[in-house]
C-alpha cells in the first residue's frame, strides 16, 4: 500500500534531502522510522531533493508498506521516532498511482533575505544577510519580466539533470517588512518545477535590479542562457519549501 507523507525540516543540520552514506540527511531519518514502523528496508521518496541547509515547510513524500496502522495514525508513529528537526505533519493513504514526484503539478519557494547593521542571530538559520537595502518595487518590475514559460538555463548551475531548462513561473510576490531592526525581505516564487538552485539565483537576481543593476542583463539572459549574465547563487538557509501542489489535494486543511 502505498502512503503519503507531508513533511516539514529544519535544514540547517541535514546534507539535504537525498540519502547519503556517511552524511545526515531527511531521507535518511525519515527511511530509519519507516523501516522501524514497517518491520522492513523503506524507501521514502520526496517530490524534489532540497540541498544542504534548505528548509521544507511542506515537502510531499510518499512509501509503499504493509502495515495494520491506520494511515492518519502513522503521522504520530514517525514522530515518536524523527528528531526535532524533522517532523511529518500529515499522513494519508495515497490515490491509487500516486508518484508524488512525476506528478506535482506548482511548487512554491520562499526566499528570505535580510539587511542590518549587525548580522542577527535569530535571522541567520532561515535568512541570508544581504549587503545593502534593496529597491523592492524595482525587484517587484523585474519579477514580472520572469512570469510565464522561459527557458531558464541562465538561472541553473551546473550539475542539473533536467532534460529541458524551460519552465513554467506562474507568480512572483516580492515583501519587505521591519524585523526588529533589520529589514527583511521575503520572495514566494510558484511554478511547475525548478532548476538546479534556479530560485536561488533567481533571487540573487532580484536583489541584484533592486541595488541599481539594469534589467537588460536579466532579459540577455533569457534569451541567451548565459549564466554570467545573472547574480550569484544565493546561500542555501534562506530558502524553503513551502508547498507542493498536485491535481487533487491530498492532506486535508
Amino acid at each position: 500500500m502505498r502512503y503519503a507523507l507531508l513533511v516539514s525540516y529544519d535544514g540547517t543540520h541535514f546534507s539535504g534531502y537525498q540519502r547519503q552514506r556517511k552524511e545526515r540527511t531527511v531521507q535518511g531519518e525519515l527511511e530509519r522510522a519507516a523501516a522501524e514502523i514497517a518491520g522492513c528496508p523503506v524507501k521514502v521518496y520526496a517530490s524534489g531533493r532540497t540541498d544542504a541547509g534548505v528548509h521544507a515547510r511542506g515537502q510531499v513524500c510518499m512509501f509503499d508498506a504493509e502495515t495494520h496502522i491506520p494511515a492518519e495514525k502513522l503521522r504520530e508513529c514517525f514522530n515518536r521516532l524523527l528528531p526535532p528537526d524533522v517532523k511529518v505533519l500529515s499522513s494519508v493513504r495515497a490515490p491509487d498511482g500516486f508518484d508524488c514526484t512525476r506528478q506535482a503539478k506548482r511548487k512554491t519557494y520562499r526566499y528570505r533575505a535580510y539587511f542590518a547593521e549587525t548580522e542577527m542571530p535569530l535571522l541567520r538559520r532561515y535568512a541570508a544577510r544581504v549587503g545593502e537595502r534593496a529597491d523592492v518595487n524595482a525587484m517587484r518590475e523585474a519579477a514580472a519580466l520572469l512570469l510565464g514559460e522561459h527557458d531558464f538555463k541562465a538561472f541553473s548551475s551546473t550539475g542539473s539533470s533536467a532534460k529541458t531548462s524551460v519552465r513554467t513561473v506562474y507568480a512572483i510576490d516580492v515583501a519587505e517588512r521591519a524585523e526588529g531592526d533589520a529589514v527583511l525581505y521575503e520572495i514566494a516564487v510558484t511554478g511547475n518545477g525548478f532548476l538546479y538552485h534556479m530560485v536561488r539565483i533567481l533571487a540573487g537576481e532580484l536583489f541584484a535590479v533592486g541595488c541599481g543593476k539594469p534589467t537588460s542583463a536579466l532579459l540577455s539572459a533569457l534569451r541567451t542562457g548565459e549564466r554570467s549574465l545573472v547574480a550569484k547563487t544565493m546561500p542555501p538557509e534562506g530558502l524553503t519549501l513551502e508547498r507542493v501542489e498536485y491535481a487533487s489535494p491530498l492532506f486535508s486543511e
